[in-house]
């Protein structure tokens, strides 16, 4: 027979709209009883699931993970009980109710045999949610920078072929001239190219030897602006990070120098990996 690990446990199966939550209680005879409600996803319905298992004793969950559903009963029951996360329950085989799902998930859990997933605490999954916005942005930002790779070669600019970035400072004063005065294929842009540069200056010259129609300009230029917006929202976030992280950069120094890292450089990287 399986030990009864968890006398008094609740499994807790989750949709988009309700949850299906059953509690598994077994006695000194090693008898179970299971009581089973199911409850709203808005929060009062919710709050009323936390009075229930409190009123029954019962601290210790396990939910099935379910999309993000299961985030905002996790949000109430977090400070009253020991909940389980676990990233894949088995399906019962035969007919699938959420009744018996739910009784499927009490039954595992009250003998141990669902192994958990980390859950970082409140703060961290702030800071992580932040950090995974931030990524999607600059994954946004390189998409525009793409569009507007694209419109510079169907218009036979081809600087891409001769500046390493072609959103650099000598790159961009380029374009926004040529975006300014698209009939002027002859300008002096000697004026407007920085370091390096200035030894590339025939092949710029090359490069450049093309058109800019109306479409193409105005497709680049509201790329240009969706990216100037992007970039600015990825700076708050960063800055909203960094407050939020302060309590950590303890931490992340030491784990700096253990990779060998510049000092406070390579915070936002480190934070990303945070579980």
């Amino acid at each position: 027979m399986l030990k009864i690990v968890y006398p008094i446990c609740c499994g807790i199966d989750v949709h988009k709209t309700f949850v299906v939550a059953t509690i598994a209680s077994t006695d000194n005879r090693n008898i179970t009883t299971y009581q089973t409600k199911r409850f709203s996803t808005f929060t009062k319905d919710l709050r009323a699931l936390d009075l229930w298992l409190s009123d029954n004793q019962c601290v210790d969950v396990c939910m099935e993970s379910t999309g993000k559903y299961w985030i905002p009963v996790y949000n109430i029951l977090e400070s009253s009980c020991r909940i389980t996360h676990p990233k894949y329950v088995k399906a019962i085989r035969g007919k699938k109710t959420d009744k018996k799902d739910s009784i499927w998930i009490a039954d595992l859990y009250k003998h141990g045999l669902v192994p958990g997933s980390f859950i970082p605490p409140a703060d961290i999954r702030e800071i992580r949610d932040l950090l995974r916005y931030r990524s999607k942005l600059v994954s946004f930002a390189s998409s525009e920078k793409n569009r507007v790779q694209e419109s510079l070669t169907v218009s036979n600019i081809m600087l891409v072929s001769v500046v390493s970035d072609t959103f650099g400072k000598s790159a961009s004063a380029i374009l926004q001239h040529l975006l300014k005065h698209p009939g002027d294929q002859d300008f002096d842009f000697r004026p407007l190219l920085h370091g390096s540069m200035l030894k590339k200056q025939d092949e710029i010259a090359l490069a450049i030897d093309g058109a800019i129609n109306e479409v193409q300009a105005g497709k680049i230029t509201w790329c240009l602006r969706h990216m100037n917006g992007i970039e600015s929202s990825i700076a708050q976030i960063e800055a909203a990070t960094l407050r939020l992280a302060a309590p950590y950069f303890g931490a992340l120094q030491i784990i700096e120098s253990v990779f060998q890292c510049i000092p406070c450089k390579h915070h936002l990287q480190l934070l990303s990996h945070l579980p």
